[in-house]
């Protein structure tokens, strides 16, 4: 299975940046945090989170990692995706996001929701050629599966970069600093299973 990467989406980009938008104002509210206090939770700047409430602004992937964080959420809180029910799905190229226009490389597309009974969420994501994206440490207790479905692409995990050749998997802590790289010349496609230990709902 091999997925081709598309050119941007401007009305799907706007429909995910009001969905960001609008999930990051409401958990706030939820929280009766002020957006200082926010900005204290996630280490994201007083100014960005206010302009991504009002829709001036997306984040990054990393940035919205962040928010995710402070706020102990699940990552797909804060995208569309299908039911953690769903029973079978059919995925097209269109179905992937790219979440801000300087994350160009890497393109994401849920599979399953955030399931609270399980705990986990599922993700298809391309790493196009020339990728390289670094995420800072998600809330304690999440852990990453990752299984490469088509190319090659290497994981930064305890420091390391290690490289990730097809039908080949690995699973780590990603409560610390790791990160994804494709340094070939065609796209990696990799399936991300996200399990979050310490969410209570």
């Amino acid at each position: 299975m091999r997925y081709n990467a598309q050119e941007p989406n401007p009305e799907k980009m706007d429909k995910l940046s009001k969905k960001i938008s609008s999930t990051l104002k409401t958990l706030r509210q939820e929280h009766g945090w002020s957006l200082d206090m926010a900005s204290k939770k996630t280490g994201v700047s007083k100014a960005m989170l206010g302009q991504i409430e009002r829709g001036e602004s997306s984040p990054t992937i990393a940035t919205l990692w962040k928010i995710v964080t402070g706020f102990n959420v699940s990552f797909s809180t804060f995208v569309d995706a299908p039911s953690s029910d769903a029973r079978a799905q059919i995925h097209h190229d269109s179905d992937f996001n790219q979440i801000h226009p300087q994350d160009d490389k890497i393109l994401i597309m849920p599979v399953f929701a955030y399931d609270k009974i399980l705990k986990f969420e599922m993700f298809i994501i391309e790493l196009l050629p020339g990728c390289e994206h670094l995420s800072a440490s998600h809330q304690k207790g999440v852990i990453e599966h990752v299984v490469m479905v088509s190319g090659e692409a290497e994981i930064l995990v305890d420091g390391k970069w290690r490289t990730l050749k097809e039908k080949e998997g690995i699973r780590f802590n990603a409560d610390q600093a790791h990160g994804y790289r494709n340094r070939s010349k065609v796209s990696a496609i990799l399936h991300n299973v996200i399990h979050y230990s310490t969410l209570s709902s």
